[in-house]
């Protein structure tokens, strides 16, 4: 009998969390979708691997057992497929990084010609991430690496390397009644709506929210977005405002939104992330150095 790793996977996670709809959260996924993949798992193996109360999910004694042998499992096909990632970057000398919108702003295209100059013959293929899931590609082994804004779901599962550091500002439609002064502070936009990032986005949606200076008030929510177009589209059609880092005033200048100047909320980070790895690749290393040399 063949299991999916994805099922082992949203097991481990469900054992970790023991709570369903955490878990799913985490994953990204419904609770319904959730539920019926671990009854899938346990229907497999014969046995139940969760009691279920309103208090939570607790390990059966058969879970015990599995949520035991499951990391090494799990451990072993990732550095598998590693290993294959590896080996096809090698022979095809191209290294896939991952973004997010403007991904490192001005220091992507130095640190892709370092990289060049480092490992010459070779190049970068930068693949866009959604907002909804920014670590698909990393985890599933589609991008070696991904420029991300911090912090993002998971992020204590990778390594990472700080690149700059910039202000956030306002994003609204231009004729927006707020869009005719020239800075504002967060407190002034309490009551407005907001274009927001999937709710499964965790962390990475909170951070855009401003959910830590809201002081405790849930935001409004006018529009949910995954993508820069739709983004801008939902800000310049007036479903909401949305916080931004300052560079989306370069990025993605528009007549029809107005960028201003905030108060009241903590800088955005770039960084480079990577999978926890040992050795690491490479010419993954030769990236990670590169970077390393343009970060502020």
């Amino acid at each position: 009998m063949d299991v999916d790793t994805r099922l082992l996977r949203y097991f481990r996670t469900v054992a970790e969390e023991g709570n369903l709809s955490r878990a799913a959260e985490r994953l990204f996924v419904s609770q319904p979708a959730l539920t019926k993949q671990i009854r899938q798992l346990e229907a497999r193996l014969g046995t139940r691997l969760f009691s279920r109360s309103k208090h939570g999910m607790a390990l059966t004694g058969p879970g015990e057992a599995l949520a035991a042998a499951v990391p090494a499992v799990l451990d072993a096909w990732d550095g598998a497929r590693r290993a294959v990632r590896a080996a096809e970057a090698e022979a095809s000398q191209v290294l896939r990084i991952g973004f997010l919108a403007s991904a490192a702003n001005e220091k992507t295209q130095p640190i892709i010609a370092d990289f060049r100059e480092r490992r010459p013959g070779w190049r970068v293929e930068l693949r866009q991430a959604s907002w909804g899931d920014p670590i698909a590609g990393l985890v599933s082994g589609e991008v070696d690496a991904a420029f991300l804004r911090l912090p993002f779901p998971r992020q204590d599962e990778f390594a990472s390397a700080v690149l700059l550091t910039e202000p956030r500002c306002v994003a609204m439609a231009a004729g927006h009644p707020l869009a005719q002064r020239e800075s504002l502070r967060f407190a002034d936009l309490l009551d407005e709506p907001f274009v927001a990032a999937p709710g499964a986005a965790g962390a990475f949606r909170d951070h855009w929210v401003a959910a830590d200076a809201r002081g405790g008030r849930e935001v409004k929510v006018g529009a949910v977005t995954e993508h820069p177009d739709d983004w801008l589209a939902a800000i310049a059609n007036g479903d909401g405002i949305a916080l931004a880092p300052a560079s989306a005033a370069r990025y993605y200048a528009r007549p029809d939104i107005a960028y201003r100047d905030l108060d009241g909320v903590e800088p955005t980070t770039v960084a480079l992330v990577w999978p926890r790895q040992t050795p690491i690749p490479a010419p993954l290393a030769d990236f990670i150095a590169a970077a390393r040399a343009h970060a502020d």
